[in-house]
């Protein structure tokens, strides 16, 4: 309890920039969270759904029994359902209305991630800003004369340092949590791309054997 204490006057010395510094923070924290819920009930496809796409020679009606059981906004379920929807129509066709809905997927995706990206650069920059605050406060109690309020020009000095600090914190948790939810996105694409090419390979091959069906006497 005396840590949280001592925790909250460090921060009360951080001076005015503290303010939107902790709403930076706040702001960051909370779109990591939601992109972590997004990914982990949206974005998630199981190894038996997977595995069976990869078989090449699935059984169109039983990846339709298996997708019932995804929730209608994962995004796979959305993208496997445009392929099936039009699975009938040339094979073209197919893949670009499955590139369309990789594109929409892909753009909901990366949602907000420009928030994190730009409080990367501000934080630092306002805790820049509290620490010019903090030493011109400093400056300020060293007279014309030389004199010195010693509690005064430390108090000036330790607002600059922890404004900085502080900036510097927030900006690398919001840095590592960039960098993490842009490469899952990245996975996530290349992992659909690559199921939905197995799929088009497969609505391909089918097209193929009927076509060749049908010219035999």
């Amino acid at each position: 309890m005396n840590d949280l204490h001592e925790s909250w006057i460090a921060l009360k010395l951080g001076g005015v920039m503290i303010l939107p510094l902790s709403l930076l923070a706040v702001l960051a924290l909370a779109i990591m969270l939601e992109k972590a819920v997004l990914y982990w009930r949206y974005a998630h496809l199981s190894g038996e759904l997977q595995n069976l796409v990869e078989t090449y020679g699935f059984d169109w009606h039983e990846l339709e029994q298996k997708l019932i059981a995804l929730n209608n906004r994962n995004y796979f379920y959305r993208f496997f359902s445009v392929i099936l929807s039009n699975r009938e129509r040339p094979a073209w066709w197919t893949e670009s209305r499955a590139a369309d809905e990789a594109q929409v997927i892909e753009t909901g995706l990366s949602r907000r991630l420009w928030v994190l990206e730009t409080i990367v650069t501000a934080a630092p920059l306002l805790g820049l800003m509290g620490t010019i605050g903090g030493m011109m406060h400093a400056f300020q109690l060293i007279g014309g004369a030389g004199l010195v309020n010693p509690t005064g020009v430390t108090g000036g000095v330790a607002q600059a340092l922890i404004a900085t600090a502080v900036g510097l914190l927030i900006a690398l948790i919001s840095l590592f949590g960039f960098n993490y939810f842009s490469r899952l996105q990245a996975q996530t694409m290349d992992e659909m791309e690559r199921l939905g090419t197995r799929m088009i390979d497969h609505i391909r091959l089918d097209q193929h054997e009927q076509g060749a069906a049908g010219e035999r006497p």
